[in-house]
Order: C-alpha cells, then sequence, then structure tokens
C-alpha cells in the first residue's frame, strides 16, 4: 500500500492486490493530475488576507480555481493549505484539524516569567472565549480546548508563546483574557501559524517559490521544483482515519454507495462509530469522505452491512472499472 494510506497504521482483513492499469499512485501523478488535485502549502505573508493569496496563487497556475480552509488575517502569517481545482472537496477533511501559532504577547506591565508559566499551564484544557466583534462567525460565548501554552522566552514586557489550539481558537482573545487574569493587561502583536493540522510549517514555500517552479516548468519543462510545490491533496489527510478497499468496489463508491464490509481490505486500528474516515485505494489514492458506521473491530469481523457511508465523493466516477450491477 502506498504511504499515503498509512499502511503502517493499517490492520489488514483480506488479502487483495490492485491493478496497476488503473488509477494512479499519488506521487505518481502528472503535473496536469496534480493541478487537478493537488494542495499547495503557502507561507502566507504579512498584509493580504487568505483569499487574497489564494487569488493570486490561481492566477500563477492558470486555473479556474483554489480554495482554502482555515483564514488567517492580513496581520497574520504561516501555513496555509490552498487546494487546486477540484482538490477542494478535499478540505473538508481539515476543517476540525488543530492549529499551532507562535505568538508575541505584549505586556502592559511587566510580570516575573515564573508567574507567566503558570498563567499558561492555567489556561491549558477547556476554556470559555467571546467571538470577537469583527469576526465572521456569529458573536457569542463558546469554548475552546487549549492543547499547550509554552513560554518560549522573555524579553522585558514581550513573551514569545508557543501554542496548540482546537481549530477555530481566537489567539489574540485567549493573549488578551491572559493579560487580564494576571491583573496587568495584555495584547497580541504577532502571530504565526506553524501547524495545521498535519501539515508543518517546514512544507511551506513563498508566492516567488510558486511563480519561479511554474516559469521553469513553462519554459523548459522541469518539472521538479513544481513537483516540490505541489503536493497530491492526500497529504490533507494525515489526521483522518483510514479504510482502504478493494479496486472492486472503487466505482460504485464514486457513484455515491455506501461501503460494505466485503469491500474493506484494511482499517485503521482506532475507528469507532460516527469517526470522518478517508476511504482509500490500494494505491494511495482517496476516494471519499465518510462516516464510519461500525468500528475498527467490526470492520474486521464483519461479513456483511455497511462499514461507513459515503458523505463526500473526491474521484471521478470510471477511474477503476465498474463491478456492480445497475438496478435501473
Amino acid at each position: 500500500m502506498s504511504d499515503y494510506t498509512d499502511s503502517e497504521n493499517l490492520v489488514e482483513i483480506r488479502v487483495s492486490t490492485t491493478d496497476p492499469g488503473f488509477g494512479t499512485p499519488p506521487g505518481e501523478r502528472t503535473i496536469s493530475q496534480l493541478l487537478e488535485r493537488g494542495v499547495v502549502i503557502l507561507d502566507k505573508p504579512h498584509g493580504p488576507t487568505s483569499h487574497q493569496v489564494a487569488h493570486w496563487l490561481k492566477d500563477i497556475l492558470n486555473l479556474e480555481k483554489a480554495g482554502h480552509h482555515g483564514t488567517l488575517d492580513p496581520n497574520t502569517t504561516g501555513v496555509l493549505s490552498i487546494a487546486l481545482s477540484h482538490g477542494v472537496k478535499a478540505l473538508e477533511a481539515t476543517s476540525k484539524d488543530s492549529k499551532e501559532y507562535i505568538a508575541v504577547m505584549k505586556l502592559h506591565r511587566d510580570v516575573d516569567m515564573k508567574i507567566v508559566e503558570e498563567l499558561a499551564v492555567e489556561f491549558t484544557g477547556e476554556i470559555y472565549q467571546m467571538v470577537p466583534v469583527r469576526s465572521a462567525v456569529k458573536r457569542g460565548l463558546r469554548t475552546r480546548k487549549i492543547h499547550y501554552i509554552k513560554v518560549l522566552e522573555k524579553e522585558a514586557q514581550e513573551v514569545l508563546l508557543l501554542v496548540g489550539s482546537e481549530s477555530g481558537t481566537y489567539i489574540r482573545t485567549l493573549i488578551h483574557d491572559m493579560g487580564e487574569v494576571l491583573g496587568v493587561g495584555a495584547s497580541m502583536s504577532e502571530l504565526r501559524r506553524t501547524r495545521s493540522g498535519p501539515i508543518k510549517e517546514e512544507l511551506a514555500v513563498t508566492l516567488q517559490q510558486v511563480k519561479d517552479a511554474w516559469e521553469l516548468y513553462g519554459d523548459g519543462g522541469d518539472e521538479r521544483p513544481l513537483r516540490r510545490v505541489i503536493h497530491p491533496f492526500e497529504i490533507l489527510f494525515g489526521n483522518v482515519k483510514k479504510v482502504a478497499v478493494k479496486d472492486s468496489a472503487v466505482d460504485a463508491l464514486c457513484h455515491g454507495a455506501m461501503l460494505g464490509h466485503p469491500g474493506v481490505v484494511a482499517c485503521a486500528e482506532n475507528i469507532q462509530r460516527g469517526d470522518m474516515v478517508a476511504i482509500m485505494t490500494l494505491k494511495g489514492e482517496a476516494v471519499a469522505l465518510g462516516t464510519a458506521k461500525a468500528s475498527s473491530k467490526e470492520m474486521r469481523v464483519g461479513n456483511s452491512g455497511v462499514a461507513s457511508t459515503v458523505d463526500r465523493v473526491l474521484m471521478d466516477t470510471s477511474t477503476y472499472p465498474r463491478a456492480w450491477k445497475s438496478h435501473r
């Protein structure tokens, strides 16, 4: 199985092989295929909005469609995943991914570093946040989970923080609230997203790097730089539990059919009913996103019934041969 299937974390249920005559392993896609179902991990600069950056990328690559999830405001830099063309459908998998940020907290009066470190521990876990007035989300009180806050360094009234949080956490609000508890007030002066789900900043490239790679491809046909900046969209599924299926099940799934137990070849060890799952071919291609109707244990022993729904089809029909009968 392909690396994009995370085969080392899947438990084999049935022995099956895949026909090399159908489909394409993600790492072997042509440039045209990557432009149809690829993702660019951008290092968003300070100044433009996420929407503007996605529009510029679309123009550079001469595409009709490009989309992103997890908006960064003009003052925030860092990791921004932009899906190309049909790859936009895969962004649903990232909607609940956790995020990591580097933030600069500006204290309005100096406080001992030990007290700030103790406060960081106090703010770890589930917290309440009031949605900011200028947010696109309906204003109100809601809870968010802070996975960790690490005080990296402190110089005078500036504190460098590493924050891991649930998606949708407002870091500016978090820092303001920390300042209120300290009793001195605080504001955020800088913010950089260093991770979005499985996507880390080491993969991020600038718009200029994308433009240079595109021009090298257009001028001399050199694909190598472009392949370094456009990834198969399956990279977005690093945190999604996976189910691998037989070749014979693929086309039915592409037509929206539910995944039956007989079609399952392997699955992640920790799937629970109701989990989002990525349904994959044995070549590591994403077929669809679905909702598990059986746990991993049930999938390993099940011979009939539904293993998963198909909520969003990601692969074109007829990519694999039809092996099912129409009832029309």
